[in-house]
């Protein structure tokens, strides 16, 4: 019987929805798929592996392949950036792959971030900066070298992402409200849009009801537009830490010339964040040339899943 030919699966999972290409062995894409969210620090391992497989499958159901005809299968998640939780999702994804028939030959899962810088530079040198609720920065060097900075959780790091602008924003009214600090429009714009309006309703959001700090962010951006002093404040304090973000990547990468590649909600537009943080850019780090990303995570996923599968043959 002639070999069948074999493909890999490159997926992309979130906290809002999944993403997956298969594509054969040479990295032509042959199909994509869509699906819920695949965060499996928040919705558990189980739904999670249920979430990636319904995409799997589909995948193979658009190209009309067998599971064993998959190569490869390689899953870059929100949350997996330690080996232990890497190992923990992969064990779940393995046991119910082969509770519903599928022994697939190889199964990879890497965080989120990686996958995003494979795409970005289809597998090629370069650095990104991803700036959503928190932020974390990647680079890889001609050597393949993998460097990291950022990423420390909301308590002691992620400067510069959604939730310390947010954080930032709301300290901002309290000290108005106080008579502590200057007018700012935020303050108007949280109330009427949140409904958080003075002491005891700002309270008991933030420590009662877990209100996501995060989510104020995009108005403190869009209030520095319009030339309010205290969130220009805000926005370019932000801006110098993701700067800094990237200068510390760019030195341990030593190159002359970097492309750099902006992803996550915050710096995905043009805004004042982003109009800021290029200002930086260009004065502080003329090396680094800003660029769009090749091509979304899901396919870096896919580079991946080749690299790995060859490594196997």
């Amino acid at each position: 019987m002639a070999k069948k030919n074999l493909y890999v699966v490159g997926l992309d999972g979130g906290g809002t929805k999944t993403a997956a290409i298969i594509a054969d062995l040479y990295g032509t894409l042959a199909g994509e798929a869509k699906g819920p969210a695949s965060n499996f620090q928040v919705i558990g391992v189980e739904k999670a592996s249920e979430a990636l497989f319904a995409m799997v499958q589909e995948c193979c159901r658009t190209v009309g392949c067998e599971f064993e005809d998959i190569a490869c299968v390689l899953a870059g998640l929100t949350g997996a950036g330690r080996p232990s939780d890497k190992e923990r999702m992969g064990e779940a994804f393995r046991s119910l792959s082969r509770k519903r028939g599928a022994d697939f030959k190889n199964i990879r899962i890497e965080s989120d971030a990686r996958v995003a810088l494979e795409g970005a530079f289809k597998g090629k040198p370069g650095i990104i900066l991803i700036a959503g609720t928190g932020s974390i920065t990647f680079g890889k060097d001609e050597k393949g070298n993998i460097y990291r900075a950022g990423g420390w959780g909301r308590t002691i790091g992620d400067e510069g992402g959604g939730y310390a602008i947010g954080r930032d924003g709301l300290n901002a009214v309290t000290r108005e409200l106080d008579g502590r600090g200057q007018h700012t429009n935020l303050t108007k714009r949280v109330a009427d849009e949140f409904g958080l309006k003075d002491q005891e309703s700002i309270i008991a959001a933030v420590y009662r009801d877990n209100f996501d700090l995060a989510s104020l962010a995009p108005i403190v951006i869009e209030t520095a537009s319009t030339h309010d002093s205290v969130c220009e404040q805000i926005v370019d304090r932000a801006a110098s830490e993701l700067t800094d973000h990237i200068r510390a990547i760019a030195f341990k990468m030593g190159g002359k010339s970097i492309p750099l590649a902006f992803i996550g909600a915050l710096l995905s537009a043009e805004n004042a964040l982003a109009n800021a943080l290029r200002k930086k850019i260009a004065s502080a780090l003329p090396h680094i040339s800003i660029a769009q990303p090749l091509s979304p995570p899901a396919y870096g996923a896919v580079l991946m899943a080749l690299d790995a599968a060859q490594s196997q043959r």
